[in-house]
């Protein structure tokens, strides 16, 4: 039975759906994994018609959150979902979380980012009892004191987050409109930072299920 992981969010602009679509690339190098669009602005859904069909996983867009537990019965291993990133998606997004078995919710380091986060999480995630990490994103790697800043203010509210950040590069900007995800990008060392940064992020997601569960993903 796959898991459900939403990557959610009320503010637009944290990198919601690269976050989807690169931690989707990252994940189908071991694992057998769907994306599902479920945001009404189609983000990923545009950027999966780039692609051309040339995804590593596979992609569908599904705008009724009601048909979500019927994706339990597809043979997947990991099943992202990227949802709305805004407050008039609140509705979708508490429909995807009552079916999700865990939550990623990225945001950048900065307070006006952070705020918004605080409220998804005590209003929206936590009643629902999901399990999430935070995922600090679009780090600036000239300014590193941001993501400890962030970090402890993080840590001091009871937060719960990844240990790794994914910086921010101007590659990850071009791909949607290359049709490209972080695995498919040209080798470059900025190129192997930005695999380097997700893969990190989908190590530490296996690490906490096989933590929690003795279900083994990603065995094909």
């Amino acid at each position: 039975m796959p898991r459900l992981i939403p990557v959610a969010g009320q503010k637009g602009g944290v990198g919601k759906t690269t976050t989807a679509m690169s931690l989707a690339a990252v994940t189908a190098r071991s694992s057998r994994v769907l994306l599902v669009d479920v945001d009404p602005q189609q983000s990923a859904t545009w950027w999966a018609e780039r692609a051309d069909e040339d995804l590593p996983f596979d992609f569908t867009n599904e705008t009724d959150p009601g048909n979500l537990t019927r994706l339990r019965e597809l043979p997947y291993d990991v099943i992202f979902i990227d949802t709305p990133g805004s407050l008039e998606g609140r509705d979708v997004l508490a429909a995807v979380l009552d079916a999700a078995d865990f939550a990623i919710l990225p945001t950048e380091p900065s307070p006006l980012s952070i705020a918004p986060l605080m409220r998804t999480i005590s209003d929206v995630v936590r009643p629902r009892g999901v399990e999430y990490r935070v995922l600090l994103n679009k780090v600036d790697p000239r300014v590193p004191q941001d993501a400890t800043d962030a970090e402890a203010l993080l840590d001091g509210s009871g937060v719960d987050r990844f240990q790794t950040v994914v910086r921010n590069y101007k590659i990850h900007a071009m791909s949607p409109l290359e049709g490209k995800v972080v695995t498919q990008y040209s080798d470059s060392r900025i190129a192997a930072k930005a695999v380097d940064d997700y893969q990190r992020v989908a190590l530490e997601m296996f690490a906490i299920w096989a933590h929690r569960s003795p279900v083994t993903v990603g065995a094909r």
